[in-house]
């Protein structure tokens, strides 16, 4: 199928639809960036990075990215491996052998580095759990909160609780690039944030990344959705912590907006770092064009295909997980008009991005609205106005 990915085009599909989002106060703010053959087609900030001081959006606004740390430190992990400083196939324990947690039937877990990076190390998120969970009665931080404990800290904690599933047995999304970044530190030698910004953000000249906010002006608030009865998205509080309810059963999310500027927070290598769209679209286009100067292109390829074959991929209907995000392998059951083998993820805190290599295209939408950004109609409405599928309602 041919579409129309023209300046004009986008312009015209996208720009209503974000107009009409923020109209609708599902979104209190949003930046949105296309790349198609290499060449920015859209480019819009729209709404407020700050509703009560009525600040406008900025396209170089910086959001707590909260999942999108993932793919970055993924890349991280795989520079590495592109270096032949870590295997994938290394056991987690030769790098760190304090994190020995127990399968459910009691032996020691062999979890190695491809476990991590693919999701299928048997390890969860305390915000799948139920209210009280293991990890919360084991006080494992799932890396947004306000805990001061260290990296090290939390991982020990997290060694106590039995793993869901044997590793390679099945797929869960999970804390598992949190260890994946203590691996990045045995390795290295370095604190995570020096070694993500020497192997990734560096080199890239993602100047507006990391694990704390520099610039706090340009910080965009962060806000929660609606809720019934109300007639606009909650101002998360700043001061202390944030409770955002998820599905029923589940503890749900506990944020700590403040986090994106406290240097003593454990730097959590699943949900802790700050960034802006324009850093992260480089980032995408670099992975999509091959993977220079971070990767070389047999791993770059890698890291963009499904590793984990008809593994039941809940959330993610006709998606598998490639070495860092998702990779589409079903479009009818996705219900996308994305390629087979696009790549997509998101943020809690109101974030989504996709990759079509197949149509060289490179989608970025930060919002600072949660989680309507993330998983809200919002997402699915927008991928339709990129193909020109969707109609407005």
């Amino acid at each position: 199928m041919t579409y129309n990915f023209s300046a004009a085009a986008l312009s015209a599909r996208i720009d209503p639809l974000l107009d009409l989002v923020l109209r609708q106060q599902r979104l209190v703010g949003a930046v949105v960036l296309v790349r198609h053959r290499g060449q920015d087609v859209y480019r819009r900030a729209a709404g407020c990075l700050d509703r009560e001081a009525g600040t406008p959006m900025v396209d170089d606004a910086v959001f707590r990215l909260a999942s999108v740390s993932k793919p970055i430190v993924s890349t991280a992990a795989l520079a590495l491996v592109g270096q032949h400083r870590l295997g994938l196939d290394d056991l987690v324990v030769r790098w760190l052998p304090y994190f020995a947690p127990r399968q459910p039937d009691g032996a020691v877990a062999a979890i190695t580095v491809r476990h991590l990076l693919t999701h299928t190390a048997g390890l969860d998120y305390g915000f799948f759990q139920p209210p009280g969970g293991a990890y919360a009665q084991a006080g494992v931080s799932d890396g947004m909160d306000a805990s001061r404990i260290s990296l090290e800290d939390n991982l020990r904690r997290l060694a106590t609780v039995p793993l869901a599933y044997a590793p390679g047995e099945r797929w869960a999304y999970s804390i598992a690039t949190d260890v994946l970044g203590a691996v990045i530190e045995a390795v290295t030698g370095l604190p995570l944030a020096h070694a993500v910004a020497q192997l990734v953000t560096a080199p890239l000249a993602m100047r507006d990344t990391g694990f704390m906010a520099t610039d706090p002006a340009r910080l965009a608030v962060a806000y929660a959705d609606r809720a019934a009865g109300e007639s606009r998205p909650r101002r998360l509080r700043d001061a202390g912590e944030d409770h955002l309810p998820f599905l029923d059963g589940m503890a749900g999310f506990t944020l700590a907006p403040a986090r994106a500027r406290d240097a003593h927070a454990y730097p959590s290598g699943g949900a802790g770092m700050v960034g802006s769209a324009p850093d992260f679209m480089r980032l995408l286009e670099t992975l999509r064009l091959g993977g220079a100067p971070l990767l070389p292109p047999a791993l770059a390829r890698q890291m963009g295909e499904s590793q984990t074959g008809d593994f039941d991929m809940p959330f993610w209907p006709g998606r598998g997980f490639g070495l860092g995000f998702t990779v589409l392998t079903d479009p009818l059951a996705a219900a996308t008009s994305e390629s087979v083998g696009s790549w997509r993820m998101g943020g809690t805190y109101g974030h989504s991005w996709f990759v079509d290599s197949a149509q060289e295209l490179s989608v970025v939408a930060f919002t600072n609205t949660a989680l309507e950004g993330m998983a809200g109609p919002f997402v699915t409405e927008l991928c339709q106005a990129v193909y020109g599928t969707g109609t407005l309602s």
